[in-house]
């Protein structure tokens, strides 16, 4: 389908599925009658533990009322909903999960639909496949990808493109649920099937890609793209807000190593030469973006293990000759832990311990300066990883004391800080940690991607 002398409208309520739409503005923006309402729902930031458990980090009731909201919209507009990166992580399990939740919404709301789970969850088979045959190439700063590296990830996903999201488009899919996708797929999908140019498309979506980040008032409110043949225009549509040619280039910046170019699996977009200009007091036009094609189609890899276990303690003080001598304290205080467990003949090859003191140096752990003011008052937050449980809860009790009890002075008495909860100690449990972060050339861009369709139906009551 062809129509590249015409425009396409895609609404972005939020910048993840689960955030909290406006209601009133997402409303707005269909008056505007859109084509399509896309909408992230996952992401990398919180963490590798999501990917590691397969499970979201968003409240399902939040969920389900964002998706209730773009569900009806679309519904009432007959356009599609576009999801991308379910479940946080964009695993088997998340798509399961929204499909359940979709399903929910079409019974109560009475809505006819046909919904397409797109499934981008990887085998350990398949990519130790892709590895033999020399597909896999590594992102930095990971190294050459091995078959036991492989076998540490407990979940491996591939980041879909806009292709799957066409397909399923096709095959008459109003409601479209992917796993893991680029941030940008789900924006880019039915303006690249309407053949509009991939420069303006893809630039577009990265704008959009964070919902009203990239407009004056970044916190509320849903953006409008529309894309034609030569550009494209966005929009807010919260009252109050704008978009200005700084708060539009600039998202550009956002998780991109390099501010002027966007790479997809289908290729490279590149905004070095494009052109932004406020439109109107709202609205922003940008022309002259450029793409790129890739050699090769390629897909993003990621994939996270479980590397420990955890026990963390959290301790306040507020002695005032603590706080003013913290870096003196905290480092006898190690110290001594040490002695302790060297007496103890503990295996300090299975575990580790990590401290860290908010209100004073734990964001960068810099040392601070000897003449700055001391803090009223500091969190300790005492952390232990061990091989296992066990181990991590042991050394962790070993310390409970000391972070009750430990004074600066051994000579005065001494002082009493504040565990806020008892037990003193927490066991997290399994941590992760992210081991691939690869790219996979393919020869077809559905090649790791496989789609299930459903039916949402119901039937009519007979009075």
């Amino acid at each position: 389908m062809s129509i590249v002398d015409s425009t396409c409208k895609i609404l972005v309520p939020i910048g993840a599925v689960g955030g909290g739409i406006a209601e009133e503005e997402f409303k707005i923006g269909l008056s505007r009658r859109p084509d399509a309402i896309a909408c992230d729902a996952g992401s990398t930031d919180s963490g590798p533990s999501y990917l590691g458990t397969g499970q979201t980090k968003y409240a399902r009731e939040a969920v389900k009322e964002d998706m209730r909201i773009m569900i009806v919209g679309g519904n009432e507009l007959s356009i599609p909903v576009l999801i991308g990166s379910c479940g946080t992580c964009g695993s088997d399990m998340g798509v399961d999960q929204m499909k359940e939740i979709t399903l929910e919404i079409c019974k109560e709301e009475r809505i006819k639909a046909k919904i397409a789970c797109i499934y981008t969850e990887q085998a350990h088979a398949t990519i130790k496949k892709k590895l033999h045959e020399n597909k896999i190439r590594p992102l930095a700063p990971l190294g050459d990808l091995t078959e036991s590296l492989i076998d540490e990830c407990d979940h491996i996903v591939a980041l879909a493109g806009a292709e799957p999201f066409i397909q399923a488009i096709d095959k008459g899919a109003t409601i479209i649920l992917c796993g893991r996708a680029t941030d940008t797929a789900m924006m880019s999908a039915l303006p690249l099937r309407w053949g509009l140019p991939p420069g303006p498309t893809w630039h577009a979506a990265k704008t959009v890609e964070c919902g009203a980040q990239c407009t004056s008032i970044p916190a509320k409110g849903s953006v409008l793209i529309t894309v034609d043949k030569d550009g494209f225009t966005v929009e807010p549509t919260l009252e109050g807000s704008k978009c200005t040619p700084y708060t539009v280039s600039a998202h550009m910046l956002y998780e991109n190593a390099n501010p002027y170019k966007l790479v997809e699996p289908s290729g490279t977009t590149d905004t070095s030469t494009a052109i932004y200009k406020q439109l109107n007091e709202v609205a922003v036009r940008v022309e002259g973006t450029s793409f790129y094609p890739a050699e090769k189609y390629t897909m993003k890899l990621e994939g996270s293990g479980a590397v420990g276990f955890q026990t963390i303690t959290l301790v306040g003080i507020r002695d005032p000759e603590v706080c003013a001598h913290l870096n003196e304290w905290s480092t006898n205080l190690k110290n001594y832990i040490n002695s302790q467990i060297k007496r103890l003949k503990y295996d300090t090859n299975k575990f580790s311990y990590d401290m860290k003191l908010y209100g004073y140096n734990a964001i960068l752990g810099e040392k601070i300066p000897d003449d700055s003011e001391a803090p009223r008052e500091v969190m300790v937050l005492f952390t232990v990883t061990g091989d296992t449980q066990e181990m991590a809860s042991k050394i962790s009790k070993l310390v409970q004391p000391y972070l009750l009890h430990f004074p600066y002075n051994f000579n005065e008495q001494l002082p009493s800080f504040a565990f806020p909860f008892s037990p003193s100690a927490i066991d997290k449990g399994a941590i992760y940690e992210f081991k691939l972060n690869h790219v996979v050339e393919l020869d077809d861009p559905l090649e790791l991607v496989r789609i299930e369709y459903v039916r949402a139906e119901f039937r009519e009551s007979v009075r």
